[in-house]
């Protein structure tokens, strides 16, 4: 996994700019601290991507378990910072306020631990299934597997609404599936 240019950068810049549009007063404490966190991470990262990556091999095998800790926290590259921590805005926003802040974070620190694991199952499985091994050295980073997470839980908590997906309406209890094929495009890995 290559190592992303460091300092301020376009993404960077827009995510800020999204953010002062927002108000820090309007974005609750626990969504104010995961956009901090991972912006911070982000400009200072704790050791190169290939280091904080979450793999099979390097998890497992190498039984580096911090690294479940650590990939949720750090990207690829400003874009793919940007993307996710504009979803966080808008989904720790409406489910922050309702669920308060406590429930919040223990949700968020649940997912970030969880979101790995269960990549890893998945990965085991493609191993087994399609005899290939390589998929135990496939290395990934980011915070979308949670937002995906969040999204499944706005959904419940708010059935029957209608998201916008680049332009269309689509019932938001598909929204997210939708949402997750168009990640993987947008920014695979």
């Amino acid at each position: 996994m290559e190592r992303r240019q460091r300092g301020v950068s376009a993404g960077l810049l827009l995510l800020l700019y999204q953010i002062s549009q927002v108000g820090l007063q309007n974005i609750p404490s626990v969504t104010l601290g995961v956009l901090v966190l991972n912006i911070f991470l982000f400009l200072n990262p704790l050791r190169p991507l290939s280091e904080v990556c979450l793999s099979v091999n390097e998890a497992v095998h190498r039984k580096n378990w911090q690294r479940l800790l650590l990939a949720p926290f750090h990207h690829a590259d400003d874009w793919h910072l940007y993307y996710n921590m504009i979803s966080m805005l808008w989904k720790g926003i409406m489910l922050e306020r309702k669920l308060k802040s406590m429930w919040f974070a223990y949700i968020i620190a649940v997912f970030s631990v969880l979101i790995g694991v269960v990549y890893m199952v998945l990965e085991v499985l493609l191993v087994i299934i399609l005899d290939d091994p390589s998929y135990e050295m496939n290395c990934g980073v980011g915070f979308s597997g949670v937002l995906f997470a969040l999204k499944v839980l706005n959904n419940h908590y708010n059935p029957g609404r209608v998201s916008n997906v680049f332009g269309l309406p689509i019932s938001s209890k598909y929204a997210c599936w939708v949402e997750l094929v168009a990640i993987h495009f947008i920014s695979p890995g």
